[in-house]
């Protein structure tokens, strides 16, 4: 690399962070297959290795965008009480992974071990041992809301870019799966919001 190349590389104009928010801007606008260090390269008009000197490899930058993610989900004005301040802390979760196109799936790629995503796990887990449970039953509560999270949204945003026009139905006969059959009507893609509040209070009945 020359000198003005690395001169270009440190330039006061980019930064990680312009690097990131153009990333998110591409993630909504053409989705997580499409995005690459040459297209937010392209977008910012700069050569890819000056991307690079910012977020060192894609992998980097995902788990930064990621980080990013769940920093949108905000930390103040929670509730009183851990149960509720537990279920707000996971409804602003999903908020956050749907405030982006293949939020879910950009999330579940990476392990973000980054600044808002420890303090949002911080935060969780924190409502937890305020509600009694020990640091094991707090840590493993806390990822499996991150979990019930993360798989219910990916399935919903999935089932918006390809919506499946009934394919379930026509799959689940009587005959073969006679219980699914039965619950069929109650796996319908309008509600993913009620399912997520079913497994939420399904986890913390539990506590």
């Amino acid at each position: 690399m020359t000198n003005r190349q690395a001169s270009e590389d440190r330039s006061p104009r980019l930064d990680p962070g312009t690097v990131i928010r153009t990333a998110l801007e591409l993630l909504d606008e053409k989705g997580l297959d499409a995005l690459s260090t040459r297209a937010v390269a392209d977008r910012l008009g700069v050569r890819m290795n000056t991307v690079l000197w910012h977020v060192k490899t894609k992998a980097r930058m995902l788990e930064l965008m990621a980080d990013a993610v769940v920093g949108e989900a905000p930390l103040d004005d929670l509730p009183a009480s851990w149960d509720e301040r537990v279920r707000e802390l996971a409804r602003r979760y999903r908020r956050a992974l749907l405030a982006h196109r293949d939020g879910a799936t950009l999330v579940v790629g990476t392990y973000a071990a980054q600044p808002h995503t420890l303090r949002f796990a911080d935060t969780l887990v924190a409502a937890l041992l305020d509600g009694g449970l020990d640091e094991r039953e707090s840590a493993w509560t806390t990822w499996t809301i991150i979990y019930l999270a993360l798989g219910l949204t990916q399935e919903e945003q999935a089932a918006t870019r390809q919506p499946p026009n009934g394919r379930l139905v026509d799959a689940v006969s009587e005959t073969a799966y006679p219980a699914l059959h039965r619950a069929l009507g109650h796996l319908d893609t309008e509600s993913f919001g009620e399912r997520f509040e079913f497994g939420l209070s399904a986890i913390l009945a539990r506590r």
